[in-house]
């Protein structure tokens, strides 16, 4: 895939599962627990220990899922995520050598971004979409107000997106939202549970 297809795909359910755990094994688990229940897209941070190798045993195990590293803010990290075998790289913060070597090697990045003027410069380093971060320090009256100005800015809402107000967010134009324990915790059973209730919700938000 080219990296403006893998942006499609990974947006197309406007929801991707955030993955942060206390070990490889467990960041697995809970990765396969939501494509399990219907999800084509999971993110796992770096923050996890060895995350890579997550990364690397799920692409192999789960080569059609669009598996992609998140917490990445440097180039280094960039590289070894693209090896690694994640399809796409997010960050919290707007770092260009990242944006530069994901592109590098065709993979899509998405940058923290908190203001129109970081959505802006970001967009100017190339970003193939904006993840607003955290989200919890706006609301989606805020990012449709930004949108009026910026309609052209792909924003993901990240940090604090919730069941009940993901719903919200792409109503108010966000193209897609990345969610992590509020979606991915408490076990296969319940994160499935959760997965499936949030698709129906959002194919109704738009």
């Amino acid at each position: 895939m080219y990296r403006w297809d893998i942006v499609r795909a990974v947006t197309a359910q406007r929801v991707f599962g955030i993955v942060r755990a206390a070990g490889p094994r467990e960041a697995l688990a809970a990765a396969v627990a939501v494509l399990d229940a219907g999800l084509n897209a999971v993110e796992v941070a770096l923050t996890t220990p060895r995350a890579l190798s997550a990364v690397a045993e799920l692409t192999a195990e789960r080569p059609d899922a669009l598996v992609g590293a998140g917490t990445v803010i440097d180039a280094p990290a960039a590289r070894a995520a693209v090896e690694a075998g994640a399809r796409f790289l997010v960050s919290p913060s707007l770092h260009p050598e990242v944006i530069r070597t994901g592109h590098r090697y065709g993979v899509p990045v998405f940058p923290g971004v908190a203001t129109p003027t970081e959505m802006v410069r970001a967009l100017e380093e190339g970003a193939d979409a904006l993840k607003l971060f955290p989200a919890s320090g706006a609301s989606p009256s805020w990012l449709r107000d930004v949108r009026a100005a910026l309609p052209q800015a792909p924003v993901i809402p990240t940090g604090g997106v919730t069941m009940d107000n993901a719903p919200e967010w792409i109503a108010a134009g966000a193209i897609a939202c990345g969610m992590g324990s509020a979606l991915t915790s408490g076990g296969a059973q319940a994160a499935g549970e959760r997965v499936t209730t949030l698709l129906g919700r959002l194919a109704q938000a738009r």
